[in-house]
């Protein structure tokens, strides 16, 4: 009886220690759960950093891209400006030439029709020695009458010339 007692006793505390352990062992798969879920959290976060970290790579170096091309953009209208500036400048000296030679040409006009008046009062004075003579005009008409008018007016005369013999 008293071995039966002992084995009923150690039989007990077995069941225990059986208790305690399925309770430790429960207790250690929960904390592995627990472990192993962080851990896998842990793993998602960094594959998370590292796709992160190359899609901010990407963009620095798109950045950057953009910038190369932003600042190429920039020299192209700059010297676009220059060319224009240029170009204007160009235009106005070609512009101020050519209203020199407007102006010439006015001035040239007039004396053409200066000398064709003079030679048909000489061509008159010839003909009819004695007979009405017609006025003769001077530059400064001419001038004043073609410097405001276009080339487009009437064309003058032909250039006669009266050859003596």
């Amino acid at each position: 009886e008293v071995q039966v007692d002992e084995l009923q006793r150690l039989l007990a505390g077995m069941e225990k220690e059986h208790r305690s352990l399925l309770l430790k062992m429960k207790e250690g798969e929960a904390e592995l759960a627990r472990l192993r879920s962080v851990e896998g959290d842990k793993l998602a976060e960094q594959d998370r950093s590292a796709q992160l970290e190359k899609e901010v790579a990407m963009l620095r170096e798109k950045i950057h891209h953009l910038d190369d091309m932003l600042k190429s953009q920039q020299r192209k209208v700059r010297q676009m400006i220059e060319q224009l500036q240029n170009s204007k400048t160009v235009i106005q000296a070609k512009d101020a030439v050519i209203q020199e030679l407007k102006e010439k040409v006015a001035y040239l006009e007039a004396e053409n029709l200066e000398m064709h008046d003079r030679i048909e009062h000489l061509i008159e004075k010839q003909v009819s020695r004695g007979g009405h003579s017609s006025r003769a005009r001077s530059k400064s008409e001419y001038v004043s009458r073609y410097k405001g008018s276009t080339l487009t007016g009437p064309k003058p005369l032909p250039l006669i010339r009266v050859v003596e013999t």
